[in-house]
């Protein structure tokens, strides 16, 4: 991977389904424009100072395997035991199941179908996206340069829908209030759903060892990738308040449709759910190409079955590891 795949890779594993959702969390805490803008600043900032320190990790261990790596080398190879099956069968693996299940039922807009079907979409995308990841790292990374273009493209679109299109809100007319009284409580429970939306950028460090130069690429992956995924979150956050007062952002279940619905009418329901499937999407190849990476370092190292160290010896990625993962 070169500084392009590496940092499509770091935007659009953080740009998934949160984005859709999260805000209503952090207006439901706050309900002030100003406070809620800087919860998402404090956010973005955390996430920067949490990419700098795992720079610094990765210009220091270039090696596959990422934070089990770090973890192994720096307290206990016990740790990094505990980390890597702790991903395997629970955190890595739930969350590609997760976010493939709610990319399956935005698929629901475009033609209907029950539960079941649902579950063959998200285990379709779940295995498609398996398969283009074990034609090789070159094949994956690239995928993810274009998955993530066309998300930040259509995001983009979006803020700019909701700024032109849309009428403002009284919230976006009132006064932004930064010293109005919020809680303390509040408003650290405001960052940490922010943070919920940053998660995941420390994924690109696990393909350390097919990474070009990766002592310069991942670092500047990092640091490129979450001053990217910040800007569009306070942009789209933007165009959410300018749209809708605080309080309906608050009970929206869906605040990105409700708030494109405010600027272009109904026919917004199509071009949403689209971008959910898209982000979704390129969330899913991210995680899934990461993921394997750990588990063929674990096996080499003797922290898990032998068998999932095996390379393809044409396309040289760990196939066992995708498999057993999907």
């Amino acid at each position: 991977m070169g500084l392009a795949h590496a940092t499509s890779l770091v935007v659009g594993i953080i740009l998934g389904a949160s984005i859709f959702v999260q805000p209503s969390e952090i207006t439901r805490l706050i309900q002030r424009p100003g406070k809620i803008m800087l919860a998402w600043l404090a956010a973005a900032a955390l996430t920067v100072c949490g990419a700098l320190v795992c720079a610094e990790l990765a210009a220091a261990f270039p090696e596959t395997g990422g934070v089990y790596v770090y973890l192994k080398r720096i307290f206990s190879p016990a740790l990094g035991f505990l980390w890597g099956w702790a991903m395997f069968w629970s955190i890595h693996s739930g969350i590609i199941a997760a976010i493939a299940v709610v990319m399956a039922r935005y698929t629901a807009y475009f033609f209907s179908g029950g539960e079941s079907s649902v579950r063959v979409i998200a285990m379709a995308a779940i295995l498609f996206l398996s398969v283009v990841n074990y034609g090789g790292i070159k094949a994956g990374s690239s995928v993810q340069v274009i998955l993530t273009s066309v998300k930040i493209a259509a995001l983009l679109l979006l803020v700019a829908i909701l700024f032109v299109f849309g009428k403002s809100s009284e919230t976006s007319r009132s006064a932004t209030d930064l010293m109005a009284g919020v809680s303390l409580r509040s408003y650290a429970l405001a960052v940490a759903a922010g943070l919920f939306s940053f998660g995941g950028w420390h994924m690109v460090t696990y393909s350390a060892g097919e990474t070009h130069e990766p002592r310069r690429t991942i670092p500047t992956a990092l640091i490129f990738g979450t001053l990217i995924v910040a800007f569009c979150y306070i942009a789209l956050n933007a165009g959410y308040l300018h749209v809708m007062p605080a309080a309906e952002i608050a009970t929206s279940s869906r605040v990105a449709a409700d708030a494109a619905e405010r600027a272009i009418g109904t026919r917004a329901g199509g071009m949403i759910s689209l971008l959910v499937i898209v982000s979704a999407l390129g969330s899913l190849n991210g995680i899934i190409l990461a993921g394997p990476r750990v588990y063929y370092a674990m096996a080499r190292d003797g922290l898990a079955f032998r068998w999932l160290g095996t390379l393809d010896e044409r396309r040289q990625t760990p196939h066992f590891a995708i498999l057993a993962q999907g």
